[in-house]
């Protein structure tokens, strides 16, 4: 904690405490879909944004909302309340412009429509050990989630968006050159599968998920005209062998599990890949230290809420699993953000 002349100082405090604020004015602004708007408009001023988005509050509380947007980077602005003209950022008009292939906001929905709400029960899930989600009175996530193509295609699109950045990274960051074939286990959309084979061309890929996953993914792969390279094709990891690569990567899934079902999945993996194959989990892997990637730690306090019994790990963690199951060697690779790749080599 920073202190100034030696003196305590509250504002860490302040900032952490009022977090949930800022981050509803984000969630908010995305449900709104006011940077799409933004992106077809360019530029708009407060009374424009504040009638096509019909607010019925105050102009003064939309300067204020807008501002605060200006303020922490999401908006650009010429001009003062009644003259302000506002427009995206860059980074917001890239990732936050639902028109575009690179939109993230999936995630900031589902984080919006599902998990705002849950991570108010942090305390009773610290308590019980217990789920916070659909699953609180019965059933699992996954299964309450499959059971509604809406909520399904929701929470898709969010794990594409929360990973979209690290799929670029791998893709792109990655040694394929002994590679010709690559499984995604839990693919989802198949945006892992798309970023490898657009940055590798030599490279086929099969994005793998149960089958009410798999129109989804085809659809994706369409988008992205790539079915010549990419396919989607459905099995469940718990009763089916993984399809056979030469690097099969799990972005997102261990995270899920128990470490009994963690070790599991890895010895699945092994058993798909030929010699000298990786396996590839891509996740918020967390510093060995556990004091430096807290948005690692704090996915991992997520996974309480969904699941219960999954978890977040560290490499030292993956080392051991990968030693266990019989891996030669492993390697971890840093990629966007908090995120990084543990890989370990058969």
């Amino acid at each position: 904690m920073e202190h100034q002349n030696n003196h305590p100082t509250p504002e860490r405090i302040m900032q952490i405490g009022t977090g949930f604020w800022a981050s509803k004015v984000l969630l908010t602004a995305v449900n709104f879909q006011l940077f799409t708007l933004l992106a077809q408009r360019r530029t708009m001023c407060a009374a424009d944004i504040k009638s096509h988005l019909g607010l019925g509050c105050t102009d003064r509380n939309v300067y204020d909302f807008l501002d605060t947007l200006t303020g922490f980077g999401f908006l650009e602005r010429e001009g003062l309340c009644e003259t302000a003209v506002y427009s995206n950022s860059m980074d917001t008009d890239f990732f936050l412009d639902k028109a575009k292939p690179s939109y993230i906001g999936g995630m900031l929905e589902m984080l919006n429509n599902r998990l705002f709400g849950f991570w108010g029960n942090l305390e009773e899930g610290l308590k019980t050990g217990l789920p916070q989600n659909e699953a609180k009175h019965g059933g699992d996530l996954f299964g309450t989630l499959y059971a509604d193509e809406a909520r399904l295609r929701e929470f898709i699109h969010a794990m594409s968006g929360v990973q979209m950045g690290n799929f670029m990274a791998f893709g792109h960051g990655y040694d394929f050159s002994k590679a010709k074939t690559l499984a995604d286990i839990g693919g989802s959309a198949g945006m892992l599968s798309l970023m490898v084979a657009k940055h590798q061309p030599h490279m086929s890929c099969t994005s793998w998920d149960l089958p009410q996953v798999e129109p989804i993914a085809k659809e994706t792969i369409a988008k992205f005209h790539m079915q010549e390279r990419v396919t989607a094709s459905s099995g469940d990891f718990f009763k089916d062998d993984f399809p056979k690569a030469d690097i099969v990567t799990m972005g997102n899934i261990l995270h899920d599990w128990d470490e009994e079902t963690k070790l599991m999945l890895m010895k699945k993996a092994y058993d798909a890949l030929p010699q000298g194959g990786a396996l590839v989990a891509i996740e918020g892997i967390i510093d060995d230290d556990r004091r430096k990637n807290v948005f690692g730690m704090m996915m991992s306090i997520n996974m309480l809420i969904e699941t219960g019994s999954g978890f977040d790990y560290s490499f030292a963690d993956f080392k051991k699993w990968a030693a266990k199951i019989g891996f030669s060697s492993t390697a971890l690779m840093p990629l966007a953000g908090p995120m990084s790749a543990a890989i370990a080599y058969k």
